[in-house]
Formats: C-alpha cells, sequence, structure tokens
C-alpha cells in the first residue's frame, strides 16, 4: 500500500511539475466563469417557466464542470504513447453515435443531433467526436506510413466527408463549417500550396450551393436563414433582434447581475446567446475581456509551436485551438449579427453537458501535449 501511494503521489508530482500552469489556470478561469455565468442566467428561467428549483441548471452545470476536471485531469496525465495507441477506438466510437443519430436520436425543433442512452442525460455526440477529430486528421497528416502528402490531403478530405455526411443529415450546419474550417487550417498549416487550397475551397462552395439547389425540401432552412440574414424583413430573426438589443441596453457597464431579460425573452438563450447575457448584465468591457483572455489562451498554445519538433503535436495543437477559437467567433458573430444563427456555443461559457465536456477532452489534449518533456521521456 506504501509503495502504490508513494507511486502516485510521484505521478502528481511529476504532472505538476511538467503541466503548463498558464494554460491550465486559462482553462480553469474559463469554466469557472462559465460557472458564474451560469448561475445568473439560468436561476430565474428554470424557476418561472419549467416550476423546477430555482438553482437545477446552475447545479447541472457545476455536475458537468466537476466531470469535464477529471476528464482534463485524466487525458493531461496520459503518457502520448497511450493516447496514440487508443486515440482510434474513441474516434470510431463516438462516429459509431454520430451515425446512429439520424435513426435513433431525439427531434428538437426539426434537427435531431442529440441522443439519449440509459443511465446518460441527452447529449449531443458532435461535440464528443470533435477533439477526436482533430487528433485522427493529424495522425494522418503526420504519417509515416504515408508519403505522398497530397495522398494524406485525400484521405482526411474522405474522413472529413463522412462527418459532414452524418452532420448534414441531422441536419447541423454551424458544426459543418466549423470542422471544414479547422480542416482548412490544418491542412495550410501543414505545408500545402495556397493555389491549391484556394482552387479545393471553390470547388467545395460549388458542390455545396449545388446540393442546395436540387435539394431544396430537406435544406430549404439554410436559404431561408441566409435570406433572413442578409434582409431582416424577409424572416422571423426573434431571437437574433433580441439578442442585439440585450447588448446594446448593457452598455459598457452592464445591467447588473440578474437583471438581464434576455433570458426570459428567448429559449435556451444560455447555451446559443450566452454572450449576448453577459454583455447584457455585465456590460461590453467584460465581453471584451472575454475575448482578450479567449486570444491570450490561443497564444500561449501557439506559442509551444516553436519549442515543439514533433509535426503531430504541432498540427494537433493548430487543430484543436483553430477549433475553439473559430467557434468562439462564430458565437459572438451569431449574437452580434454578423452571422446567421448557427446553434454554436461558446466554448467554456455557456450551458451544455455535451459542449462542456467536449471542451474538456480539448483542453485535455492541450494541456497533455504543451507539458514540458523530461530528458528521460518517461513522462511524455
Amino acid at each position: 500500500m506504501f509503495d502504490f501511494s508513494r507511486e502516485n503521489r510521484s505521478l502528481l508530482a511529476n504532472w505538476w511539475r511538467n503541466i503548463d500552469k498558464t494554460i491550465l489556470s486559462l482553462i480553469l478561469l474559463l469554466f469557472f466563469l462559465g460557472l458564474f455565468f451560469s448561475f445568473s442566467s439560468t436561476s430565474s428561467v428554470i424557476g418561472e417557466k419549467l416550476n423546477k428549483e430555482s438553482y437545477f441548471f446552475f447545479l447541472k452545470h457545476l455536475v458537468f464542470v466537476s466531470i469535464a476536471l477529471i476528464i482534463i485531469f485524466f487525458i493531461s496525465i496520459q503518457k502520448r504513447e497511450i493516447i496514440k495507441k487508443y486515440l482510434p477506438y474513441f474516434f470510431l466510437l463516438s462516429l459509431l453515435l454520430l451515425f446512429l443519430v439520424p435513426f435513433i436520436g431525439i427531434e428538437v425543433k426539426g434537427a435531431r443531433r442529440w441522443m439519449e442512452i440509459p443511465f446518460l442525460p441527452r447529449f449531443q455526440p458532435i461535440e464528443i467526436l470533435k477533439p477526436f477529430f482533430i487528433l485522427i486528421l493529424a495522425q494522418i497528416i503526420s504519417s509515416q506510413l504515408i508519403h505522398n502528402l497530397y495522398k494524406k490531403y485525400f484521405y482526411t478530405l474522405i474522413l472529413l466527408s463522412v462527418v459532414l455526411l452524418f452532420l448534414i443529415v441531422q441536419p447541423d450546419l454551424g458544426q459543418s463549417v466549423l470542422l471544414f474550417s479547422s480542416w482548412l487550417v490544418m491542412v495550410f498549416s501543414s505545408g500545402i500550396n495556397f493555389i491549391i487550397l484556394g482552387i479545393f475551397f471553390l470547388i467545395c462552395v460549388f458542390i455545396f450551393a449545388l446540393v442546395l439547389f436540387f435539394f431544396p425540401n430537406k435544406f430549404g432552412y439554410i436559404l431561408f436563414r441566409l435570406k433572413s440574414f442578409i434582409d431582416p424583413t424577409k424572416g422571423e430573426n426573434y431571437q437574433s433582434e433580441k439578442a442585439l438589443e440585450a447588448i446594446k441596453s448593457g452598455g459598457f457597464t452592464g445591467r447588473g447581475l440578474g437583471e438581464g431579460i434576455l433570458k426570459d425573452k428567448v429559449p435556451e438563450a444560455h447555451t446559443d446567446y450566452m454572450l449576448a447575457i453577459i454583455a447584457e448584465e455585465f456590460g461590453v468591457i467584460l465581453i471584451l475581456l472575454l475575448i482578450i483572455v479567449f486570444l491570450f489562451f490561443s497564444y500561449k498554445v501557439l506559442s509551444k509551436l516553436l519549442e515543439e519538433r514533433d509535426e503531430y503535436t504541432k498540427l494537433v495543437l493548430v487543430g484543436l485551438i483553430s477549433l475553439l477559437l473559430i467557434q468562439t467567433f462564430i458565437h459572438i458573430g451569431v449574437n452580434i449579427r454578423l452571422l446567421p444563427t448557427t446553434g454554436i456555443t461558446l466554448p467554456f461559457l455557456s450551458y451544455g453537458g455535451s459542449s462542456i465536456v467536449g471542451n474538456a477532452i480539448a483542453g485535455g489534449f492541450i494541456l497533455n501535449l504543451t507539458k514540458k518533456i523530461p530528458l528521460n521521456r518517461d513522462n511524455l
């Protein structure tokens, strides 16, 4: 018993010694800010509209954040060889769950994106799949078994197409755009010719336009959202208009903790319109500070690339941080009506178990790959 306990203490000591404490602190800060904003944004909603305990959502959020912290620690303490060994299994499992969504998933507001498994709450498989998808892409691009770089790109394109097909069936435009954008960043970062990448991008846009044209019944909602975004008089823009009004009413310093009214007017505002809730209650100044936190977080992660020689590690870090950063700015763009409604959450901050767990997985991998590597390489 004594030896086991001493071994555990040594493992924890090595983890603490090698972990990037700045990145860890930023992740913890974002999660705890999410808890605080959840407390402010959901208490009145759940009490008045759903006739449940006032802090029902907050307590659920607290449970998910606690699970997230365990996931972060568990992933970040693993050796890199272990992650590479079991990565394909986790990816295939999450891909299978995504595939099953159209068949056994739950339909909410015309979209079938969620699943319910006995003893587990409703969850969204794509949120779990995203970080594993990034790692698989990096593994393919950096593989030493495939010598032709363009073959690697082709294989990643096939994998991307499969995932996007499953998402389009649901349908889920927001996550599709997010994954496609992250794939573009990773491919560009790996050294592809910029002209070839641009030609491929135009081809993808053309294919997307053909899909919208030939399958209007299935994807007409996309055209509807685009038309209503371009011309607000030609569609239902109640949620986005209320979100923009809330941001304006908050001004620089906000209306005060719990004084916002957007959460009472817009369903699921604490997920899709979290930024507008924060702006209304705490002001634009806090939003700017949050953006600075996200940018500083990205800077700290990307600065590790200068110290890293392993191509796989570089691609994973670029992919994961681009995933989180693009998602953040899509959420901001939707809230201020620069982008059409997508249903994308604000990473680490929005309410939602699937989103919190998915962000924790990404955060765990980032912490794992930004650790200091001991000279004896025993604790990779």
